[in-house]
C-alpha cells in the first residue's frame, strides 16, 4: 500500500494531459466523421504552427502580444491602483469621482478602438492604450473597495501607535489590501490579453489577434486561425499560473496571516 500512493499521485498529475489527450483524440475523430472539413484536425493545426515557426511568425507575434500587455496592465497598474488607495481613503475625494468612474466603468474598451486610433494612429500605441482602458477600472474600484474593507481596528492600532505616514501605508494599509490587489491583478491579466487579441484585429498590423484575422482574410488558413487560438489559451494559462504562484508568495499574504 506504501507503494500504491505515489503512483496514485502520479497519476493525479497526468489526469489533466490525459484530458487533453482525449479531446484531441475526439476533435480527430469528429473531423473524420464529420462532412464539410468545418475545422482543420490537429495535425493540420501542428502543421501550421510548424509553418509559423519555420517563417519566425510566431515569435515575432506572441512577442508583440506581450509587449503591448505589458506595457498596458503596467500602466493601469501603477496608475489605478495608487489612485484607488487614495480615493477610498478620502471620503470626499470618491464623492467627487465615483459618478465619473461609474459613467465610464461600463463602456467596453472596444468602444474606444475609434479614439484610439484617431489619438494613436494604427500602432502599438493604439492597443496599448486599450488594454490600459480595460484594465484601469477593475484595479481602480478593487483597490477602493479594498480601503473600504479594512478592520477598523487595524486603522485604530496604527494610530494608536503614531505612525508616520509612509509608516502606516507599509505596515497597515499594504498588508491589509495586498491580497485582494494580487486577486484583482491574477483577473485583470486576463482582461489584458483578451483585449489585446481583440485590439490586435483592428488597431495593429502583428501580433496573435492580427495573426487570426490575416489568415482568415489571406487564404482561409483555418490551420492557422486555430494555431492561433491554440497559442492564444496556452499563454493566457501560463499567465494565470504565473500570477497563481505571485499570489501564494508569503510577501503577498500579509492580510491573512495569523501571526
Amino acid at each position: 500500500m506504501v507503494h500504491v500512493r505515489p503512483i496514485l499521485k502520479s497519476l493525479a498529475r497526468l489526469r489533466p494531459i490525459l484530458f487533453v489527450g482525449l479531446l484531441i483524440a475526439l476533435w480527430q475523430l469528429l473531423i473524420h466523421r464529420v462532412p464539410g472539413q468545418l475545422l482543420p484536425g490537429p495535425f493540420q493545426v501542428l502543421r501550421g504552427m510548424r509553418d509559423l515557426l519555420q517563417h519566425g511568425l510566431m515569435v515575432k507575434y506572441v512577442v508583440a502580444s506581450l509587449f503591448r500587455v505589458t506595457w498596458g496592465f503596467l500602466l493601469a497598474l501603477v496608475t489605478a491602483i495608487p489612485l484607488g488607495l487614495t480615493i477610498g481613503w478620502h471620503r470626499r475625494a470618491e464623492m467627487a469621482f465615483n459618478p465619473l468612474v461609474q459613467v465610464l466603468r461600463p463602456i467596453s474598451p472596444l468602444a474606444w478602438i475609434p479614439i484610439a486610433i484617431l489619438w494613436f494612429g494604427v500602432g502599438d500605441l493604439s492597443a496599448i492604450f486599450l488594454i490600459f482602458v480595460g484594465c484601469f477600472f477593475p484595479l481602480l474600484l478593487t483597490a477602493i473597495g479594498a480601503v473600504h474593507n479594512i478592520p477598523a481596528v487595524y486603522v485604530n492600532v496604527g494610530r494608536n501607535f503614531g505612525l508616520r505616514p509612509a509608516e502606516f501605508v507599509w505596515k497597515v494599509l499594504y498588508p491589509a489590501v495586498a491580497p485582494r490587489l494580487i486577486l484583482a491583478c491574477r483577473i485583470t491579466l486576463g482582461v489584458a490579453w483578451l483585449v489585446v487579441v481583440a485590439a490586435e484585429m483592428i488597431a495593429v498590423n502583428s501580433g496573435l489577434g492580427f495573426l487570426i484575422i490575416d489568415a482568415r482574410n489571406a487564404g482561409n488558413r483555418y490551420d492557422l486561425v486555430v494555431a492561433g487560438m491554440i497559442i492564444i489559451g496556452v499563454i493566457g494559462l501560463l499567465l494565470d499560473q504565473a500570477m497563481r504562484t505571485l499570489e501564494r508568495a508569503k510577501s503577498f499574504r500579509w492580510g491573512y496571516s495569523e501571526e
